[in-house]
Order: structure tokens, then C-alpha cells, then sequence
């Protein structure tokens, strides 16, 4: 008898872990479906089998049924609550309503509106599954190409190639899936015919500027910080914590792609070169200065608020070699806003494996929002330094230090960040400029616009 019940404890706590586990990636195994959901389905046969020999599950096994119902019949009001509108991606926004609309988390499911180009730098606008074939997403395109007055020929076989503001290319595999969420800052999609492929170049707009006044300079530095910070809250709360193992585990276990993870960091990408843009764009030495100042001014109240996400974009793109290089606009910074740069830069500094930036970030509580690189960064060395199986034995000491970095990132989110409400047109403003950053990602061009602004000989 009490073999008996030292079965049925182990059980319970088999179950018990299910539970979590079911209650943890709900959301995830709902959209599978019954594509790869059988593991709850199973388990509960298997628990059922059990139950005249240990009647004590019963509860167990009634939950486990319940659990069952829920992912593979979803009731009608979380139907309902799924329900999204079609939607553009992230940097793709058009309507100013669109991009002030708080963001939610994408699902592999959601529909999307993205454009694709072809050779002519015209365009076609797909409606997709964001986690939508390369090969379906060819099909889509050559249907509208097929309808459309300026095609004068019927596309013949097709592939899809992502096009950066630099000109490289990347042909994708008709197997590859959504794609969408890992384009570049300034990278497009284009449609051709392999032939076709060494003719493609980057659009118009992404390889000449414009140079001129900004609208940043009409903005108070405490409002674009707020505006980052609440952005990037939003960003890094729809991520959900699996989507940090699959992006390191992809290709080995992953199950899931980490769609919303990969937009936080497009989101770094595009504020580091967000500010160099804007420096890089201003004519005026005096008018550089100030932006410079605004932009260290933007920095410290990012890290005032925990937004190491941003504080440390900002320096980055403030460190950007074509930026840097500006003697005398950085002649022109008051001592005050140089030291406090330097201090800066300290945190930024890789030395002694980011010390700086980890003292820091162990001295705050939550909320806070971490700089999501160094956290892939440091997931990665554990993954590849480590071996996931001896053998046939599953390696629990790697397992157990990914669960605490898993934990740490769930201990960031565990308090709400307080989020703005007010509605006035300037701060409407604000908030769409923060959403939509118009950048310059290609760093020749960069160089260019710096050397322009201050040639090497000065």
C-alpha cells in the first residue's frame, strides 16, 4: 500500500509539471492545433488507464481531460478574442491611426499586408499568414502579377530575394517560413526570376537622402524618451519567454518562431541608426551640437526609466564611426554632456564580459526593459559551450541554467510599467515620429553624409 502511494505522488507531480507546462504555452500549442498537439491527448489516455489502480488521480485526470478540450476546441469567446485585424508590420506603417495603436503580440496565424517588388521597383500587396512558405507567398504574387495592367508578360518561375539598402541580396528557399519578421531595418522583398536576380538594387529612396531640418528638433528630449520607453515596454511584452530558447535553439528543438523577439531587435537595429540619421542629416554645425546634446539627454532618461534597450541604442548610434568621426561637433558638446557620454559609454563597453552593464542591471527592480542582444548574446555561449544531450541523457545542469536566465527575464516583466494616456495633437505627434523612425541603415552612405559634413582634412 505504501508503494502504492509513493506511485501515485510521483504521478501527481508528473501531472503537475504538465500543468505548468500546458498553462505556460497555452497560447502556442492552441495555434499548433492538432498538428503537433497530440502530448496532452496521449498523456491523458495514459492517465485514464491508471486511474483503477490509483483512483486518487481522478481529479488529475478530469483536468487533464479539460485541458485537452480547451486546445484542440477553443470556446467561442477565445475564438473571438483571436480574432485580429490584417494588420502591417512593424516599420511598414502608413496610417498614423495604425502605428498609434498599442502593439500586441504576433502570432504565426495573424494576417499581414506586406508589399513585394519586382525588377521595375513596382509592387504588388500580398495578404499573408505571417508564418506563411516563401513558396505560398510566390504564389500570392504571381496571382496578382497575373491581374495586373503593368505586367505585360506572365511571370514565369519566380523566387523571393530580400534586398538591403547596401544592394546584398538573400535568396530565400521556397520551404523557408515567415520570413517577414526577419528583414532588416531597410530591407525589402522582391520578386523575380533567377535571371533576373543580379538586376535587383535597393529602391530609391534607401540610397539617396534628403539633407535638411528634422522634426526632432520641435521635440522636448523627456517626451521622445517616454515615447521610446513605452514603445519598447510594448515590443518586449508581447515577446513571450520561449521565444528566447527558440532563437537560440533554432534548428535543433525549436517549435516556435520567435516572430516578436526578432521585431525587438529590429527595434535596436533601427534606433542606433536612427541617430546617426538624424546627425548625419542636420547641415547646420550649431544645430548638430544640439541634437547631440538632445540625443545624450534622451539617453540618460532612458536609463533613468530602465530602458536599457534604448539608453544603450542611443550610445551605440551616437558611437557609430561616421558620427564620431565629427571633431568639431563634438568640440562644439558643453564638458558636462562629454563626461556624461563617457560615463555612458562605460556601460556600453564589452570589457571584462559587459561588467558595467551587469552591475547595473542586478542594482534595478522591475520594470525594466534589458538590452535583448547581450541577453541573446549570453543564451548563445550557454547553448553552444554546452552539450544538450550525453549521450542519451538529457544534460540538466545547461537545462537548469537556461530556466534562470528564462526566470530573470520573467522577473523584468513582473511589475506593469506605467503607460501614457494623454491625447493632446503634439503628444499624438511625438508618439507617431518615436513609431515610424525614417533611418539610413547603410553605412557607406553614412560615411558619405559624414565626410560631407566635415572632410577628412578639417
Amino acid at each position: 500500500m505504501e508503494g502504492a502511494m509513493d506511485g501515485a505522488e510521483r504521478k501527481q507531480a508528473v501531472l503537475t509539471v504538465a500543468f505548468r507546462y500546458l498553462d505556460t504555452y497555452r497560447e502556442l500549442l492552441q495555434e499548433e492545433g492538432e498538428r503537433s498537439n497530440s502530448f496532452p491527448k496521449e498523456l491523458y489516455m495514459c492517465a485514464v488507464q491508471e486511474l483503477t489502480r490509483y483512483p486518487e488521480l481522478v481529479e488529475d485526470v478530469l483536468k487533464l481531460q479539460r485541458w485537452t478540450e480547451i486546445l484542440h476546441c477553443p470556446s467561442d469567446e477565445e475564438k473571438e478574442s483571436r480574432k485580429k485585424q490584417v494588420r502591417p508590420l512593424f516599420r511598414h506603417f502608413r496610417r498614423i491611426d495604425a502605428c498609434l495603436q498599442p502593439r500586441e503580440a504576433f502570432r504565426g496565424s495573424d494576417e499581414i499586408f506586406c508589399r513585394v517588388y519586382t525588377p521595375d521597383h513596382s509592387y504588388v500587396t500580398i495578404r499573408s499568414r505571417l508564418s506563411c512558405r516563401v513558396g505560398e507567398i510566390l504564389a500570392l504574387v504571381k496571382e496578382k502579377l497575373q491581374y495586373s495592367e503593368d505586367q505585360p508578360v506572365l511571370p514565369g518561375n519566380l523566387i523571393l530575394v530580400a534586398v538591403t539598402s547596401a544592394g546584398e541580396k538573400a535568396v530565400f528557399r521556397p520551404s523557408d517560413e515567415a520570413v517577414f519578421t526577419t528583414l532588416g531595418v531597410n530591407t525589402h522583398l522582391f520578386a523575380c526570376e533567377p535571371s533576373e536576380l543580379d538586376s535587383l538594387l535597393p529602391l530609391p529612396e534607401e540610397i539617396h537622402w534628403t539633407p535638411g531640418d528634422s522634426k526632432l528638433h520641435d521635440m522636448s528630449a523627456e517626451e521622445v524618451a517616454n515615447q521610446l520607453v513605452v514603445f519598447d515596454w510594448e515590443l518586449f511584452s508581447c515577446v513571450h519567454e520561449v521565444e528566447f530558447v527558440c532563437y537560440v535553439f533554432h534548428g535543433e528543438q525549436s517549435r516556435w518562431r520567435p516572430l516578436n523577439l526578432e521585431l525587438v531587435l529590429q527595434r535596436c537595429s533601427e534606433v542606433q541608426h536612427w541617430v546617426a540619421t538624424e546627425i548625419l542629416q542636420c547641415q547646420s554645425l550649431p544645430k548638430r551640437i544640439q541634437l547631440l546634446r538632445k540625443f545624450i539627454k534622451i539617453a540618460a532618461l532612458c536609463k533613468q526609466q530602465q530602458d536599457l534597450l534604448s539608453f544603450l541604442a542611443v550610445v551605440l548610434g551616437l558611437d557609430n564611426p561616421a558620427v564620431s568621426r565629427l571633431r568639431l561637433t563634438w568640440e562644439g558638446l558643453p564638458g558636462k554632456f562629454r563626461k556624461q557620454f563617457q560615463q555612458f559609454e562605460s556601460i556600453a563597453d564589452p570589457s571584462r564580459n559587459h561588467k558595467s552593464y551587469r552591475d547595473l542591471i542586478t542594482s534595478l527592480r522591475p520594470p525594466l526593459i534589458p538590452f535583448t542582444p547581450l541577453l541573446l548574446k549570453d543564451l548563445t555561449f550557454l547553448h553552444e559551450s554546452c552539450k544538450t544531450f550525453h549521450g542519451e541523457l538529457v544534460n540538466f545542469e545547461k537545462m537548469h541554467k537556461v530556466a534562470e536566465m528564462v526566470r530573470n527575464i520573467r522577473r523584468y516583466r513582473s511589475s506593469q510599467l506605467a503607460m501614457d494616456t494623454e491625447t493632446s495633437p503634439s503628444h499624438l505627434q511625438t508618439k507617431a515620429y518615436v513609431r515610424q523612425l525614417q533611418v539610413i541603415d547603410n553605412q557607406n552612405l553614412l560615411f558619405d553624409m559624414s565626410c560631407k559634413l566635415e572632410p577628412k582634412d578639417t
